[in-house]
C-alpha cells in the first residue's frame, strides 16, 4: 500500500505522508480505519520507526488521522481547509502563476497542467511524479 523511493529527493517521511494522504482524501482507507502500527510499518518498509512516528504526528496535525493511546492511530477523514488556509494557498497559487505570466509560458499550457494536475489526483497518481 505505502512505497518508498530511496532515490527520491524528497524526504522518506514526507514520501510516507503524502501517500496516506492520497489514500485517504480518494477514500481508499475509511474513517476510523486502524493504520500499521509505526514498528509494523518502519519494519516492512525497512526503515526507522521514528520515520513513520514523524509521518503520522504530521498527518494528525493536518486532521488527517487521530491517535488514542495504547490502541494506535486511526483515520479521522479528509479535512476541509479553513478560510485562512485556503486564502495562504491561492496566494501561493498567484505567486506560481505570476512566475508563469512573466516565464512566458502559455495560459493554455498552464491551464492544461491544471487539469492534468486534477486528472492525476483523481486516478491516484502523484502530480509531483510528472516532473
Amino acid at each position: 500500500m505505502i512505497h518508498v523511493d530511496f532515490r527520491d529527493a524528497h524526504p522518506i517521511y514526507e514520501q510516507v505522508k503524502e501517500q496516506f494522504r492520497r489514500l485517504i482524501v480518494q477514500e481508499v482507507l475509511s474513517v476510523d480505519e486502524k493504520l500499521p502500527s509505526v514498528r509494523e510499518l518502519a519494519a516492512a518498509l525497512a526503515i526507522n520507526p521514528n520515520t513513520i512516528q514523524r509521518a503520522y504526528r504530521d498527518l494528525e496535525q493536518e486532521g488527517y488521522v487521530y491517535t488514542i493511546a495504547g490502541k494506535g492511530s486511526f483515520v479521522a477523514g479528509s479535512p476541509t481547509l479553513n478560510e485562512k488556509q485556503q486564502q495562504e494557498l491561492l496566494k501561493k497559487l498567484s505567486m506560481v502563476l505570476e512566475e508563469c505570466y512573466y516565464g512566458k509560458i502559455a495560459k493554455k499550457v498552464v491551464e492544461q497542467q491544471v487539469d492534468d494536475c486534477y486528472k492525476q489526483e483523481k486516478k491516484g497518481e502523484s502530480v509531483s511524479d510528472k516532473g
